[in-house]
């Protein structure tokens, strides 16, 4: 089986484990940081803004049990992809919406998902502000934050609660990769 990866940005890692993780193919998906300056930042650094890096997921999957056009889809219908300043209440640049690219061939794929989406009009004349930029090093964030859904359900249903679900829901329904 060979595997390969994706990596997305879209606000809070918190909240974007869980619907990767639970898709059928997927292997692993890690909470981390990505797109910076700063190697081998820590939580508390990257919070300050100053590092250049943004929260992500590193997902690897099996390419024969999910597509990364698939992995795009579900990306999409868990962020705000009209917001370019964070995600619901995740506000600064670390929470910025990205699909991070390892190849031109997800490149293509990212942009032609893009361009239908804002073909589409479900977000009317708003403009798709999520940014499609090449992979950087990604730093695998400290232990206590991988699989936080799990953890601490508790405060993840609070960090759901804040206008993510609810967006998610208004746009979406219930299916998270339409």
């Amino acid at each position: 089986m060979s595997l390969e990866t994706a990596i997305f940005a879209g606000g809070c890692f918190w909240c974007m484990v869980q619907p990767f993780d639970t898709y059928p193919g997927i292997e692993k998906v890690e909470s981390g940081y990505t797109g910076g300056h700063v190697p081998n930042p820590t939580y508390e650094e990257v919070c300050t803004g100053t590092t250049g890096h943004t929260e992500a997921v590193r997902i690897t999957f099996d390419p024969a049990q999910v597509s990364y056009q698939e992995l795009v889809e579900i990306y999409w219908h868990q962020t705000d992809p009209t917001d370019a300043s964070g995600q619901f209440q995740d506000r600064g640049d670390n929470y910025r919406p990205v699909i991070f690219v390892k190849d031109e061939e997800q490149r293509r794929i990212a942009q032609a998902s893009k361009a239908a989406l804002q073909a589409s009009g479900e977000f009317g004349d708003d403009p798709i502000v999520t940014q499609i930029e090449d992979a950087q090093p990604f730093y695998v964030a400290e232990d206590y934050h991988q699989d936080f859904y799990k953890k601490n359900p508790a405060r993840f249903a609070l960090e759901e609660a804040s206008g993510r679900a609810q967006f998610i829901a208004q746009h979406w329904g219930n299916d998270q990769a339409k």
